[in-house]
């Protein structure tokens, strides 16, 4: 029976790493990269998403409860799991000790950028192009934002090839290194577009 539970609590902490967490990630990149157009591109774009219709509902539902699930359940995984990198040094053992790794720094991330902006942005403070302008002024914090973005979306492309494997979608070897040049490229992709972001505003 517990058995059964682990099993079926892996699969949905899984599932809710690609949609609806991965597809909010890819979503929330593509929003910020509006910045590369300008303040006036990425506060239109920005002030779209703000006033969604039904917005606290969708963010509570579709966003922070599938987070807070993922996030508590792969901080189990994480400081539960037997890390082989050290010992064998083989490629998949890296990637899955690189996964613990940044998840936990993309929580400790999620936590302190809900803090600048969502709770901020609730006493009153405006979410825009100069609020963030104003934290990547201060180099420490540009650096923390490249690291911690650049992990979240590791966290994600690498979460995406064992979401593949744990479905059932990726069986065979060849599929499996396949799936891997798929993420990897997918991690350089967001990686770039989240990174462009970034210095858009500085």
């Amino acid at each position: 029976m517990a058995g059964n539970r682990e099993f079926f609590n892996r699969r949905l902490h899984s599932l809710l790493g690609v949609i609806p967490i991965g597809v909010f990630l890819i979503q929330h990149l593509v929003v910020n990269h509006f910045a590369t157009g300008g303040e006036e591109s990425f506060n239109k774009a920005a002030g779209f998403m703000e006033h969604l219709p039904f917005r606290i509902i969708l963010e509570t539902f579709i966003i922070f409860i599938p987070i807070l699930f993922h996030a508590i359940y792969g901080l189990y995984i994480a400081f539960t799991a037997k890390n082989n990198a050290s010992r064998f040094g083989f490629f998949r053992n890296w990637m899955f000790l690189l996964q613990r790794v940044t998840g936990v720094i993309t929580l400790i991330f999620i936590v302190w950028h809900v803090w600048q902006t969502r709770v901020q942005a609730a006493f009153g403070a405006e979410v825009n192009f100069q609020m963030m302008e104003n934290i990547l002024s201060n180099p420490f914090m540009l650096w923390f934002y490249i690291i911690c973005v650049v992990s979240a979306i590791f966290h994600f492309a690498n979460g995406l090839w064992s979401f593949c494997v744990s479905w059932g979608i990726t069986i065979s070897p060849r599929s499996q290194l396949i799936s891997t040049y798929v993420t990897m490229g997918i991690f350089v992709a967001l990686s770039i577009v989240g990174i462009r972001a970034i210095f858009a505003f500085v």
